[in-house]
Order: C-alpha cells, then structure tokens, then sequence
C-alpha cells in the first residue's frame, strides 16, 4: 500500500493542500514543514539515532581489545552479560532501522518536491543534499574526531536511490533482498578462504604426524595458521593506543587521521555499498507499504514482531555464543566443524530484528501508554542530523584527552550509563528546543545550504 498524504501523530491526513494541482511557476521549492511530517517516521528513527550510540558507545569509551578480554575471560561478569544482550539484540539492528528510515526519508525528500521553472531541480536537490552529508561526514570524522562516522557512507549510498525513487514498493524489497543475498554470498567467499588456510594447516600437520619432509608451502601455511589462531593484542600496542586518545587535540586527530582515511576508502565498497544499500532500499519499500506510517492493522505489527523476534532473536544468540565465542575461542576447531560462517547470518537477523523493533514501536505507539516517551522520541527522531553530531561532541568530550579524558577508564556496563545520560540529555533538549525552532541547528544549516537560501528559524 503506498502512501499518498503525510500524517500527524494521530495518524490522520494533516494536510489537505499536499497533493494540490499546482503550476511549476507557482511551487517554490522548500524544507518538508513540520505540518508535513509523518511523525511515526520521526519515533522510529528517534529509537534508531538512541540506539545507534548502543553500538557506538565502546568507538568513543574503550579499546577495542576490551572484547577479546571479555570473550576469554570470565563469562559471568556484568561486562559479559552486557556484551551478550547488546550483540544479540541491538548489533547492527540500530544501524539497519537507522538505514530504513534514511532511505524512507529519501523518499519522502522526493515526493514533497516538484519541478519549478527557473530553479533547481529535484535531483539537484537530491544529490546537493547527499553530497552535502557527505562534507558533514567528513566534518564529522576529521574535526569531531569520531573514527565510527556513517554519515559519510549515507551520503555516498543514497546517491544510489534516487533512480529507484518511482519502484514499486515490491520491486524495492526484492533488490534489497538480492542485495542481502549478495553481501552473505560475499561473506561466504571470505570465509571459504579462511577454511582453505585451515585445510592447508591440517595437511601440513597430516604430513609431520605421518613423518613426512614438509614442503616450503606447507611450512609456511603452517606457520601463517597458528601466527591467526594464537594471535592476542599487544598489550604495549594496547597502552600506547590509549595514551594518544587520552591526548590533546592534535594527538587525537594525528592518531585518527590514518584510520578515518583509510577506514573511509576500505569500508565503502568491502562494508557501507552492502550493509546500507539493501537495508535503505528495503526501507523505501516498508515506507511505501505504509509500515512507518501507523497505516497496517494492529494484528499486521502482532504478526511482525512475533515473526521478527521469533527469528531474529535465536539467531542473534546462535551467532553470539557460536560465531562469536565459540569462534574466537576455538578457532580451528571452529572452522572445522562448520562449512558456512555463523556470521553469514548477520543480514538475516538483522532484517528480522528491525522488522521486530519497528513493530513493537507501532504497538506502543498505538497502545497510548507512553504518549509522553513517543512524542519526546518523535522529537528526538526530527532533529535526528543535531543529535547525531551531538553524541559525537558529547562523547569525544567525555573520553579524549582534551576533554575529561575517561578513555578506557570505565568498565564496559558502566559505558551503557553515560549513554543513558545522553538519551535523557537529548529527550530534554530536542522536546525544549522544537517548541521555538522549526529545526534542530544542523538541520537547519543542511537545509539552508541546500537550497541555497537562509531557512527561517523561528516558530511563528
């Protein structure tokens, strides 16, 4: 089912003039207003934008050794525990909703503009905006200094949607399948090669038990085998890498530099062209369906987040406990035993969960209980560009050095106390802050620099 008319919080069509019969020399282009948001739209990706900082908590908190620490030491801790619910229920859910809801967004971008005489077009519009969010990346990455940026990948990826933008909503999701399908593929191929590296070991071990003169490659895939399985962080590697995020500012960016470059140019075609492309474009389809739009009858949510945690949750676990643990743990032993990666499944349980987790945000919203929390989320989820950056301000501040400098000084539960903090700060802000302003400030420039003209601020 397509959507034709924005909705207010109610649901209802709010308003009656968006599908007018107006002439191109009459339409000025301009920003969705407020009373043309769909604000289911805004709650979903509210908890997405908070339980994107779920995942990024442990980039800005801790070193990344800390999870092989957890994963071989014991596994009745609070950090372990933690660990557990986070990569079973939240990794890459939050990143995947946020995904759909982007390529929701895209969409209703495109629909709320038309043609005009004399001005920019929609695509110059279109892809302005997109490239314009890859600069905010950029900014993002190399002057706020977090190294885990997607807003450089969104920028780039959406540019892919805009050809796609009349496909019917059946059409959408079967390229985002094909997608997904592509990417496990993908992953496959990596894996396969892992366990040709394990078979050339076990050969060369076949031979020494059977006394055999070892070959130069046999030797060498030998040693290449136990170098990966008996690999451990290095502890001086370790103390340095923490001592330069505890720095100034020049140190950090020094220490980031390298790894934001590269990450950038190896994560857009090995990582974001895969794991953003398919779930933007399934979100188009989930958009034109109406399933963000509060549209469904309750017993379709029901069904989704009985099918969505039915099937996400088990294989959330199943990749934690066997993927994840049982991998690292036993390595060999691992690759041994299972011809396909558990984590070719990470697609698949992720597609389940966010279809879970945005049908259980519809069955909230619709239940009325927590009219308060939904509409201080829609907030949140309007001004979702501002907080987004401003997590990246507020956390680089808490932990590098030129700020209070707690880096790797908190255990890995206690991370999950500041992001409650953040979550509290930005529900505060955005509710206070949209009762004056149209935009959040960010927002507000992205738009401005879009249509290259100063946008009005104030609410009347």
């Amino acid at each position: 089912m397509d959507i034709n008319l924005p909705q207010d919080f109610s649901g209802n069509n709010s308003n009656p003039q968006f599908h007018s019969t107006t002439t191109q020399t009459q339409v000025t282009q301009k920003p969705v207003d407020k009373a043309e948001r769909i604000s289911t739209v805004d709650m979903i990706r509210g908890v997405a934008l908070c339980g994107i900082l779920l995942m990024n908590i442990p980039g800005f908190g801790i070193h990344w050794s800390a999870f092989d620490r957890m994963i071989r030491g014991p596994q009745n801790t609070a950090d372990f525990y933690t660990m557990e619910v986070i990569s079973v229920f939240f990794e890459g859910t939050m990143r995947g909703l946020f995904s759909m809801l982007f390529g929701a967004g895209m969409l209703l971008f495109t629909m709320n503009k038309k043609e005009t005489l004399g001005g920019p077009s929609v695509a110059e519009l279109y892809y302005r905006r997109l490239l314009l969010l890859v600069a905010f990346g950029v900014f993002n990455a190399y002057i706020l200094l977090w190294q885990g940026d997607i807003l450089f990948f969104y920028g780039l990826c959406g540019m892919l949607l805009y050809p796609f933008r009349k496909t019917a909503a059946k059409w959408l999701f079967a390229l985002g399948i094909l997608w997904i399908c592509f990417n496990m593929i993908k992953g496959q191929i990596n894996y396969n090669e892992t366990r040709d590296k394990r078979a050339a070991y076990n050969e060369a071990v076949q031979a020494k038990k059977e006394g055999k003169p070892l070959t130069d490659e046999q030797k060498s895939a030998k040693a290449e085998w136990l170098q990966r399985e008996n690999w451990r962080p290095d502890s001086m590697e370790v103390q340095r890498d923490i001592s330069k995020v505890r720095g100034s500012y020049a140190t950090v960016f020094n220490y980031y530099l390298p790894r934001n470059s590269g990450g950038e140019i190896w994560g857009t075609y090995h990582w974001a062209f895969w794991d953003c492309v398919a779930m933007m474009l399934i979100g188009m389809a989930f958009f034109r369906w109406g399933y963000f739009s509060n549209k469904p009858r309750t017993s379709t949510y029901i069904m989704g987040l009985l099918v969505g945690y039915g099937i996400g949750i088990p294989i959330g676990y199943i990749m934690f406990s066997k993927g994840m643990i049982e991998g690292t743990l036993h390595q060999g032993l691992y690759v041994d035993a299972y011809t396909v990666n558990h984590q070719t499944l990470y697609d698949v349980k992720r597609f389940f969960l966010c279809l879970g987790h945005a049908s259980l945000i519809m069955l909230v919203f619709r239940s009325n209980l927590l009219n308060w929390l939904m509409k201080g989320l829609a907030n949140v989820g309007q001004m979702a560009f501002t907080n987004y950056l401003m997590q990246s301000i507020i956390c680089t501040l808490i932990f590098h050095g030129y700020g209070l400098g707690f880096y790797n000084k908190l255990q890995f539960h206690q991370l999950y106390y500041v992001v409650g903090g953040v979550w509290i700060f930005q529900l505060i802000t955005s509710s206070i802050w949209l009762k004056y302003y149209r935009f959040g400030p960010f927002e507000w420039l992205w738009r401005s620099m879009t249509y290259w003209k100063k946008q009005p601020m104030r609410l009347k």
